[in-house]
């Protein structure tokens, strides 16, 4: 049976846990995992901030690894092939949005860990479209959160097809910014980041900004007024909405990716005039993954990771939980 770790109550410590998955469906891939990443929304599941969790429950849907196994209907994949899965792991493939390619708004769409058991396991199950092949080029012991955050900020550039020549700016240099930033710079994009800290500006440089500003001085938002194409925010904390929006050009958009769980404040005439957006996505669906994967491995886009063993989940958690992650974590496999 496989052996994962999970936690039975909301906020609860994770502990060694053994389950029975029944029979691998026709269409379903089991994958052997290897590495698993740690994002914030295993904790906001975890505590159960969203109201779906189920116990016990084991989080993780970042994981890398390779095929263990193969349903009768599974198409594309082969025993011992590199893979990776991210937040969805099932879709109806029958509906207008499936069938069009976006699979990730299906109304039927299931999460790794929503009412499943994700990847912080020795296995974890899912429908074929969602287990995507791993190109050569990216380190397994990497690619993981590239699977969730970095196609969270990477679908931006696809939905609104921004040129090479836009002028892009990223709110938040941490596990999602830093990766927005990387993409934004190799897809040819003028990118701005903005932060509350000055201490970041080196490293913020370094990932790809070639300005960065800090948005708890006054003029920072003033001086860019009506230039920027499109704003990407990652951050879960409310922001100046008519500030960023006076930074966009005529018919800019604010891309909302960050989970802010308070009302945003927005006037009218800031969008009218200008022509302006304010706009918000999910992750992305599996041609999407495909795309990002590539773009990645291309252009050499790692994100910046700390490895802990499975075995030590609680402290990975807890360390993400203080705040103190430099800026995903990985788990590596050590369940024997």
């Amino acid at each position: 049976m496989p052996t994962a770790y999970a936690a039975t109550s909301a906020k609860g410590a994770l502990h060694r846990f053994e389950f029975d998955p029944g029979e691998l469906r026709s269409d379903e891939v089991e994958i052997q995992v290897t590495h698993c990443g740690v994002c914030h929304s295993d904790l906001s599941m975890l505590d159960n901030d969203w109201g779906i969790s189920a116990y016990p429950f084991v989080p993780g849907h970042e994981v890398t690894g390779t095929v263990a196994a193969l349903g009768s209907e599974a198409r594309g994949l082969r025993i011992g092939q590199r893979v990776g899965l991210g937040w969805s792991a099932r879709s109806c493939l029958s509906c207008p949005e499936c069938l069009s390619g976006a699979h990730h708004l299906c109304r039927s769409l299931e999460g790794t860990i929503v009412k499943r058991h994700g990847g912080f396991a020795d296995r974890v199950r899912a429908q074929w479209p969602w287990v995507r092949p791993l190109p050569d080029g990216l380190d397994a012991g990497k690619v993981g959160p590239l699977l969730c955050g970095g196609i969270t900020v990477f679908s931006p550039f696809l939905i609104h097809a921004i040129t090479p020549t836009a002028r892009v700016g990223v709110i938040g240099i941490g596990g999602l910014g830093h990766l927005a930033l990387q993409f934004a710079n190799k897809w040819g994009c003028e990118v701005h980041a903005f932060t509350t800290s000055d201490s970041k500006e080196a490293e913020a440089r370094k990932l790809g900004a070639h300005q960065v500003h800090n948005t708890r001085r006054d003029p920072a938002l003033k001086s860019l007024t009506g230039q920027l194409d499109l704003i990407i925010s990652t951050v879960n904390v409310p922001q100046d909405i008519s500030g960023l929006l006076g930074t966009l050009a005529p018919k800019g958009r604010l891309h909302v990716v960050g989970a802010v769980l308070e009302p945003m404040s927005i006037m009218a005439f800031g969008l009218i005039q200008g022509q302006k957006c304010v706009s918000g996505s999910p992750t992305g669906s599996p041609a999407a993954l495909d795309a990002m994967l590539a773009f990645s491995a291309r252009h050499a886009i790692t994100p910046v990771t700390e490895t802990f063993p499975m075995s030590h989940v609680n402290e990975a958690l807890d360390h993400l939980r203080a705040g103190k992650a430099r800026y995903r974590i990985v788990l590596e496999n050590d369940l024997g």
